[in-house]
């Protein structure tokens, strides 16, 4: 029997993402955001929901621009401190010895230690309560060549990204393989 637990957003499980930008004085920041994902594949936009309050939210806003990169579990440590702290007040890349580079195509900042990353411009906003819903169109997708498998896709194994979980607020990592797309469903 099904039990009711409330409104809630329980997409399960939630993507851990690094948001990139730089401050009005061009300094390099970065947080954990849970709420985002892919939205559109044509043109290729990305989203990601983030409150108001953040130092985030306002250097997006400025600057118009944002990355997105995908953390390995090895990192868990260094992301959860992005998501502890404000960069209004910390020097995130200091306190963590990871390693900010300047996108070529954005005016927003990546991890140079992540291996997969998505430098976007800001192309719409919308608000919808407590978060703001940015959406960035892709102008480039980077991988380290190290993630790169067959037929020059992510190899998901090789990346061993981190997945979040809404309502106990828990890091795991991304299970086994289970099916192919369009595939698995075939003999039924």
């Amino acid at each position: 029997m099904m039990k009711s637990l409330g409104a809630k957003p329980l997409i399960y499980p939630a993507p851990v993402l690094v948001v990139g930008t730089y401050n009005k004085n061009g300094t390099p920041n970065v947080m954990t955001a849970a709420w985002g994902g892919i939205c559109c594949s044509q043109p290729p936009c990305v989203s990601v929901s983030l409150r108001k309050v953040t130092h985030s939210h306002n250097n997006i806003l400025e600057r118009h621009a944002f990355t997105i990169s995908i953390p390995s579990e090895k990192h868990v440590k260094e992301v959860d401190y992005f998501g502890l702290v404000t960069g209004k007040t910390a020097e995130k890349f200091a306190a963590t010895k990871l390693t900010p580079v300047k996108s070529k195509l954005v005016d927003a900042p990546y991890v140079k230690e992540f291996l997969l990353v998505m430098e976007c411009k800001l192309v719409h906003k919308a608000d919808l309560g407590l978060h703001t819903l940015f959406v960035g169109e892709v102008i480039d997708a980077k991988a380290d060549e190290s993630i790169i498998g067959n037929c020059g896709a992510i190899d998901v194994k090789k990346l061993n990204p981190m997945v979040f979980t809404p309502d106990t607020q828990d890091y795991y990592g991304v299970g086994k393989f289970v099916g192919k797309v369009f595939s698995a469903g075939k003999g039924i």
